[in-house]
């Protein structure tokens, strides 16, 4: 058993019932936290979008991919850019160690995926020494690029981690939000948080979307990630 230190200043032992009443006064005050993170997350629905004309180049296991290749075939991408290359860390063996945690973190794409929305991290080493990285530590799920020219530069992540979101219209691709910094990127790697950052959010019916965004009902669109199959008798 772990000894703590005698000075760590514990808050009350209580009664069950004082318990539960401390937790439901808590409880108000986390509801409220729900509310407010869902009123800006429609704020975000109705950010606006910024054309992305110029022609980048990824490098991935097939070869050299377009910006637009990245959505694979989806309508909304999201892409973190991690920093794994030479001066950063313990490079070559390690990623950097807070973008290292990011992807610890991320859930299976296939959740995503079932939104119509393509993840993808991407990075200034060269492919050969990210699929080497994946392999090692266990993100093969994570589809991973390398950076060829100036996209870190221009969306305002060369000298820090970001994440930004796309939405594309047929062959158009536009910039719709994009999150800097440790504690933006904290709460990145959970599917509901991705969506929630998103130009069409989690897509369900209860949310406050623009009018004509596509909604289902919550749960209707859930997936088991091996087979990629609903529930469709959930009631």
């Amino acid at each position: 058993m772990t000894n703590h230190p005698t000075a760590m200043q514990t808050p009350p032992i209580v009664s069950p019932e004082e318990w539960d009443d401390a937790r439901e006064h808590l409880l108000v005050k986390e509801k409220a936290l729900s509310r407010a993170r869902d009123a800006l997350a429609a704020e975000r629905r109705r950010m606006p979008w910024m054309a992305v004309n110029k022609d980048y180049v990824f490098e991935g296991p097939e070869g050299n991919l377009s910006l637009l290749d990245l959505f694979q075939g989806r309508r909304q991408l999201i892409v973190y850019h991690a920093f794994f290359q030479p001066g950063v860390g313990r490079w070559p063996e390690q990623a950097c160690i807070g973008c290292s945690m990011v992807a610890d973190q991320v859930a299976h794409p296939a959740h995503l995926n079932a939104r119509d929305t393509s993840l993808a991290f991407v990075s200034r080493a060269p492919h050969p020494d990210i699929e080497r990285l994946q392999a090692r530590m266990g993100w093969e799920h994570i589809p991973w690029y390398s950076l060829t020219d100036d996209f870190d530069a221009d969306f305002g992540v060369d000298e820090w981690h970001a994440t930004n979101a796309f939405i594309r219209d047929g062959q158009r691709v536009f910039r719709t939000y994009s999150t800097t910094g440790g504690r933006g990127d904290e709460q990145m790697g959970n599917t509901w948080n991705y969506l929630d950052i998103t130009a069409l959010g989690r897509q369900e019916s209860w949310e406050d979307s623009p009018r004509g965004y596509p909604q289902t009902p919550p749960y209707d669109w859930w997936v088991w990630h091996d087979t990629g199959e609903t529930e469709p008798d959930r009631d």
